[in-house]
């Protein structure tokens, strides 16, 4: 088993970095970067504006706007920027140099992956901040969000699935079905501005907050009173990601067991004279449990960096999600090659422990025999 986690510790850093030269490539047709951010700025004010370039260097200027005299159309701009017509060329030039684009984009490249394994993630372009202080600050969100949603998902679909399963065809099993089958029809985001209008204030009742993680006067309260506050302002958002997101694991759960079920083991199990409960949760448990914990990493990251953005937008929650989403419709580059790098490592270590996972639930599997 070592041999196998050694192996798989030396793929994670091919992998990740096949993942990084990958998007950085697709990235480098994509319209509308930095510069045409800053540009598109600058070519909104009157025919004479006057900004100011902070030119901090490389790929971690912090400044987005630049010190020029630009008067309708007296230059004729050489730039292939859209729409950096009538704008001088050397106003160009120095936001090329402050956004790290006038070197090649294999130099840029290279420089990111050095600066990243020491985890030095820069400067975001337009919120003149470290991406790492970034991502602290949007951190417990996410967790919060990624964490509780994840655990309730689990502690309500196993057994629930687990009882479909043992009562196949019974109405607990119609109407537990139907159940799941609505709330899986039901987009999350649509049942989160259901709750709000319900529960929050909107034409109902005003049980819970609508915007924050935690009460303005939260230092203020005691060790209790954070605790209820902080699952006070939780209960909406966590309910929104739970309802769509346990219907999959029941379903999963009661397929799983149903197929060990109907195995010869089972039967034999059976006929030595063992108890249904010694059965089921003895012999068929440990079986069925290997494809619930092989979604289990993708489950985790899925709830605290992708599936939560709406949830975030919605509950005014700022999170790693909505950090990421931000950054890519503003081209923030920092910020998205940042997040894409932590979140696909946090992916590949889950996937790592995912497989040792399966080990600790049966030992019987030997990955070492696979021979990668």
């Amino acid at each position: 088993m070592l041999n196998y986690i050694i192996r798989r510790l030396l793929l994670i850093p091919v992998t990740l970095f096949g993942i990084m030269l990958l998007n950085f490539a697709i990235i480098q047709f994509a319209p509308g970067g930095p510069v045409e951010q800053v540009i598109a700025q600058l070519q909104g004010t009157a025919v004479s504006s006057t900004a100011r370039i902070t030119n901090q260097g490389g790929d971690s200027g912090g400044g987005s706007t630049a010190s020029s005299s630009a008067s309708g159309n007296n230059f004729s701009s050489t730039s292939n920027y859209r729409g950096a017509q009538g704008l001088d060329p050397e106003v160009i030039r120095q936001l090329e140099v402050q956004f790290g684009f006038d070197k090649p984009a294999h130099e840029r490249f290279w420089m990111m992956m050095k600066n990243y394994l020491t985890f030095d993630f820069g400067q975001s372009y337009f919120q003149d901040r470290d991406v790492v202080d970034l991502v602290i600050d949007k951190m417990p969100v996410s967790i919060s969000l990624g964490i509780w949603s994840t655990l309730i998902i689990y502690i309500i679909s196993i057994p629930l699935g687990i009882t479909k399963a043992v009562r196949d065809g019974s109405n607990f099993d119609i109407w537990s079905s139907a159940a799941i089958i609505v709330g899986f029809a039901i987009p999350g985001f649509l049942f989160a501005v259901m709750l709000i209008v319900v529960f929050a204030g909107g034409a109902y009742l005003d049980w819970f907050p609508l915007r924050g993680l935690t009460s303005s006067n939260w230092e203020q309260l005691s060790l209790w009173g954070k605790i209820v506050d902080y699952f006070w302002h939780l209960t909406l958002p966590i309910i929104a990601l739970t309802i769509s997101g346990f219907a999959t694991l029941t379903m999963l759960t009661k397929n799983s067991f149903l197929d060990e079920i109907n195995k010869q083991y089972v039967v034999t199990a059976r006929a030595k004279g063992l108890t249904e409960k010694r059965v089921l949760y003895g012999h068929v448990f440990r079986n069925a449990m290997l494809l619930i914990i092989a979604g289990f990493p993708s489950a985790l990251v899925g709830m605290l960096f992708t599936g939560s953005v709406l949830i975030e937008v919605i509950f005014s929650l700022d999170g790693l999600g909505l950090l990421g989403f931000n950054a890519v419709m503003t081209r923030d580059y920092p910020v998205m090659f940042a997040t894409l790098y932590f979140f696909t490592l946090f992916g590949l270590i889950m996937n790592l422990i995912s497989d040792l996972s399966y080990h600790l639930v049966d030992p019987r599997i030997d990955f070492e025999g696979r021979g990668n």
